[in-house]
């Protein structure tokens, strides 16, 4: 059984005219200041420090607690390997291993990780010798552009730890979520396995 509201008719100017005066109103205010700048939010946002190891070293900053990992990774402490390709959390350009799990770093807040230890694909060589899946990469020239090898890398190591490189259709899976726009994904699966075989 439905039961039927009964119809009611409001007197007053049509949706077209309101949506038209709205607009102009809300414009006026813009342009007459009424609106407070952007940058006066900016200045009220509430901060936290955080301390995390990345790549071995400790760092301790304050944040903005809208700050992502990637763009304290990026910006304050300088380490621009992990690229900011969607800032979606889609393409996994920005992956980085955090607490030896992958994480896309660009949707991970910086102050949830007090404490954590955070590895980028800086910190993968062992001083001037490459980590194994960099040097694959290179041997299965596995890269066109190269934006986002770094992810890519950070990705693959991640990957061969967790132990999902039983096949090439076992690797495109859990590689899934790095996107390369060149299409080197035969190589980079090549480059996994490399790496896997030798670990």
């Amino acid at each position: 059984m439905s039961t039927e509201l009964p119809e009611t008719t409001v007197a007053g100017p049509s949706r077209r005219t309101f949506i038209a005066v709205s607009a102009a109103v809300g414009g006026a205010a813009t342009v007459g200041g009424l609106v407070s700048p952007p940058a006066a939010a900016a200045e009220t946002s509430p901060t936290s420090r955080v301390s995390l190891s990345v790549n071995g070293d400790r760092y301790t900053v304050t944040v903005d607690n809208r700050t992502s990992l990637l763009d304290l990774l990026r910006e304050q402490v300088g380490l621009t390997g992990s690229k900011k390709g969607c800032n979606a959390g889609a393409c996994g350009a920005c992956t980085v291993l955090v607490d030896g799990r992958r994480v896309v770093s660009c949707l991970t807040l910086a102050i949830r990780l007090d404490g954590a230890k955070v590895t980028t694909v800086e910190g993968l060589a062992d001083g001037e010798r490459l980590h194994p899946l960099q040097q694959a990469f290179i041997d299965q020239d596995a890269f066109q552009c190269g934006y986002c090898t770094p992810g890519q890398i950070v990705s693959g190591v991640g990957c061969i730890r967790e132990g999902h490189t039983g096949s090439a259709a076992e690797i495109r899976e859990w590689m899934s979520g790095n996107v390369c726009r060149c299409g080197c994904y035969v190589k980079i699966v090549r480059a996994v396995q490399q790496a896997a075989g030798g670990k």
